[in-house]
């Protein structure tokens, strides 16, 4: 039978009592500990909210009457005798009667009635610092307040008789006011509210209880589930350490010394219970001699791949240097000022592409990418060496970091600035460049790469060299470098942003 299935027998049998019991005590404690919880605050929030609520409605009632009778007689004594009858009973809850421009007309002014409160018409509740406030406006701007300190709610939402520990608070318009907190209560308490309205507006009576408190025999199913956890498992651990934790740990140990071109011993590994390690260790094994077998075709053909690798760069850079050659021989012998320009400019493209190609495979052993500073340096000095003739004032200012870039961005970078330097001679031999690379701050993915002149700066002439021979290559170039190139031309300068690799 394999390891897993006897795992699973043994830990089914041995947790099936404490699945049975747990079921069972759970679904019984639960079932009563809701349903007393559910009398209880019933029972309770009805209690807590008969008397506020009808002692609102009736104080309602009076209050709207009054404010009609005054907004029509504002010397109308019965009606404020009456409602100062109403709220004698009820110290030391305050009312508050004013016309339109705040005159009192009915009771006497206290602090809370002038609580930054909607002037609406119709009742209103709000929770105000130390109690709750009352306000019913009239269409003419007349209002009545009433405000009922926190000590009266509370003694007005106390149940009558034996209640249990409960907890309750007013809410309205989000605002709560806190009459009877509940002890402070830990993660595991099932706490249950119930909110009844008022009838004013949308304020509402919350109630809370907490769960169902411990008993005998809940403590007593808790314990036996703690025990038989603890005996499940043990058993669990002991059987699953004896037979695969040690085997496992065994040949991990063997596996762990393994250096490549090694053959793993499954032989060492010692008694084994569990067929599927066995199986395992035999498996490591074999692998281990195809491993070595491999490792041994794998050095072979990195030899032979950087051999072939070598033997191509050498051949390549021959090439290049030949076909330089064969360019520097035709532009001497050339008949005619034009022409030698011509053989220059092509043989300045070929020098920049053997440039990026020298520093791509000068590193071949281990390449992170080329030096964007050695390669541009390397150009420019070649640029000026072979221009020499055609430009002998040529200079070209460079202002690089250390940059690492791809050899397909180098090679764009390299006609780019070949091109860009060409123009320059092209509009003036006494042409000075000034090239600058600096990293992005925004991005540390790119770098922002600017070729400067006054020979840049936009003319009809340099238009001219733009639209017939340069632009086209140009633009084709950026595309290269998946960027855009940007001509200033009053200052005279290409700028545009590249994609680098890191810093060296």
């Amino acid at each position: 039978m394999p390891t897993g299935a006897k795992v699973f027998f043994i830990l089914v049998g041995a947790l099936l009592p404490l699945a049975l019991i747990a079921l069972f005590t759970t679904m019984q404690t639960t079932r009563s500990a809701d349903d007393e919880a559910r009398e209880r605050l019933a029972v309770t929030a009805r209690g807590s909210s008969g008397a506020l609520e009808t002692l609102l409605a009736n104080h309602v009632a009076q209050l709207s009457g009054a404010l009609s009778d005054l907004e029509a007689d504002p010397q109308d004594a019965p009606s404020c005798m009456r409602l100062a009858g109403t709220y004698a009973a009820q110290r030391p809850a305050r009312y508050l009667i004013r016309d339109a421009r705040r005159r009192v007309l009915c009771g006497s002014a206290f602090p809370e009635a002038d609580a930054q409160v909607p002037d609406v018409a119709g009742t209103q509740a709000h929770i105000v610092p130390g109690g709750l406030l009352l306000r019913i406006g009239s269409d003419s701007g007349a209002a009545a307040y009433a405000f009922y300190p926190r000590d009266l709610l509370v003694s007005l939402t106390r149940p009558s008789g034996f209640v249990p520990e409960y907890g309750a608070a007013l809410v309205v318009h989000g605002d709560r006011l806190t009459l009877r907190a509940l002890r402070e209560s830990s993660p595991l308490d099932r706490g249950k509210s119930v909110r009844i309205d008022l009838g004013v507006e949308d304020l509402a009576l919350e109630t809370t209880l907490p769960g169902a408190p411990l008993n005998s025999p809940l403590v007593i199913a808790t314990v036996l589930l703690v025990l038989m956890w603890i005996a499940a498992a043990a058993i669990g651990w002991f059987v699953v350490d004896i037979l695969l934790i040690r085997p496992l740990r065994r040949l991990r140990g063997n596996v762990s010394h393994y250096q490549p071109g090694e053959v793993i011993d499954s032989s060492g590994f010692g008694p084994v219970p569990a067929q599927e390690i066995r199986e395992l260790a035999e498996t490591f094994t074999e692998i281990s001699r195809t491993v070595q077998a491999h490792e041994a075709d794998l050095a072979k053909g990195l030899v032979r791949q950087t051999r072939l690798t070598r033997e191509v760069h050498h051949r390549v850079k021959n090439n290049l240097q030949v076909i330089s050659s064969l360019i520097n021989f035709h532009a001497r012998a050339a008949k005619g000022q034009e022409a030698a320009d011509a053989y220059a400019s092509i043989q300045r493209r070929v020098d920049a592409l053997a440039v990026v190609h020298r520093h791509h495979y000068a590193e071949m052993e281990e390449n992170r990418g080329l030096e964007l500073r050695s390669v541009v340096g390397e150009l420019a000095a070649n640029l000026r060496a072979t221009a020499a003739t055609q430009a002998p004032r040529l200079g070209i200012t460079l202002e690089i970091e250390a940059l690492l870039v791809t050899q397909d961005v180098a090679t764009a970078i390299a006609f780019l600035l070949t091109e860009i330097i060409e123009l320059a001679i092209a509009c003036s031999p006494d042409a000075q460049l000034r090239i600058s690379v600096k990293g992005s701050a925004e991005d540390q993915a790119r770098a922002v790469l600017r070729i400067s002149s006054p020979t840049l700066v936009s003319n009809t002439e340099f238009e001219a060299l733009v639209d017939q021979r340069y632009g086209r290559v140009m633009q084709g170039l950026a595309r290269q470098l998946r960027g855009q190139l940007h001509h200033d031309p009053l200052v005279g300068a290409y700028e545009i942003a590249i994609a680098i690799n890191g810093r060296p």
